[in-house]
């Protein structure tokens, strides 16, 4: 899913090519992408974009005459821009915004389509689609450490909770963990105030830092390799590669959904934290250290 550098890159990159700019016409090719019908598109066409913003993990057009059209990508969904109008054909491709400038079209890759069109109108009602996290990248130490006092949560969790936190999901909170040193399930609660400052520090370095790496792999164009796993990244989806600072091999925790990478030598102690699937499969037999999983995999 795209996160908040990467909906930053994408919002410059729009800003060059449709702020002032006219949208003629939005074509809607997959029935389960429009979220609201009381206002019709038509409402928004002929309107020409004042500002682009970003709503958590959204990215918000706005228009000339109150109305914003608000795009969430969720974990497929990628944005396209072309000099040539597209139409959708509603199996990859979902919508096309025809400006005169150019067009821009969302994909959306596999077969379970989340992405998702809001047409609201005035800000009341767009803030009614923001989840209410901080912003990270501004966040004084103080509220940050409110946020993360409000629920006690995994810091995993915590980095992840778009109530918390805005724009931070499961790549860049590996990312942002390894920096900090920290272990994925320990509590927010057991944060003492060094902890949190130094947390706050993690999140802002290393939301800063790839901001400006896909500022300099867009190098001007339209970003068009938005992926959750990247060459540079320290673990996250880097499950059995060495660790970039102590070499040993990342680890996982696998949900339904997604996985938690991390290293258990910079940020558990040396400690491997249990897989739900294998930890109910080896019950005692889950080795609780590197060290006993290399001696038992050398029994093999």
């Amino acid at each position: 899913m795209p996160e908040l550098p990467d909906i930053t890159v994408y919002i410059e990159a729009l800003e060059q090519r449709i702020l002032h700019k006219t949208l003629g016409r939005v074509l809607i090719g997959g029935p389960s992408l429009l979220r609201t019908v009381e206002i019709p598109l038509s409402d928004a066409e002929g309107h020409v974009v004042t500002e682009l913003r970003r709503i958590g993990k959204r990215i918000a057009i706005g228009l000339d005459n109150e109305i914003w059209l608000v795009l969430h990508l969720m974990i497929a969904g990628r944005l396209h821009w072309s000099a040539k109008p597209k139409k959708p054909d509603g199996r990859r491709t979902l919508a096309a915004f025809l400006f005169d400038s150019g067009c821009l079209t969302l994909t959306e890759a596999g077969s379970r389509k989340r992405a998702a069109l809001h047409i609201v109108r005035r800000e009341e009602a767009l803030r009614a689609l923001d989840p209410g996290g901080i912003d990270m990248m501004n966040a004084p130490v103080e509220e940050f450490a409110r946020a993360l006092a409000s629920e006690n949560h995994t810091l995993k969790r915590a980095l992840t909770d778009p109530r918390l936190l805005s724009g931070i999901g499961n790549a860049y909170s590996d990312e942002i963990l390894h920096r900090a040193r920290m272990s994925p399930v320990k509590l927010t609660s057991r944060l003492n105030a060094e902890e949190i400052a130094a947390l706050r520090q993690a999140v802002q370095d290393t939301l800063h830092d790839w901001i400006e790496l896909l500022r300099k792999e867009a190098g001007g164009k339209f970003p068009e390799h938005v992926t959750a796993f990247r060459e540079g990244m320290a673990v996250h989806g880097r499950y059995g590669q060495p660790c970039p600072v102590c070499g040993s091999k990342i680890q996982r925790i696998r949900h339904p959904d997604n996985e938690t990478n991390y290293c258990a030598t910079c940020q558990t102690g040396g400690k491997l934290l249990a897989d739900r699937a294998l930890s109910r499969l080896l019950r005692e037999d889950w080795p609780r250290t590197l060290e006993e999983m290399e001696e038992r995999k050398a029994r093999l």
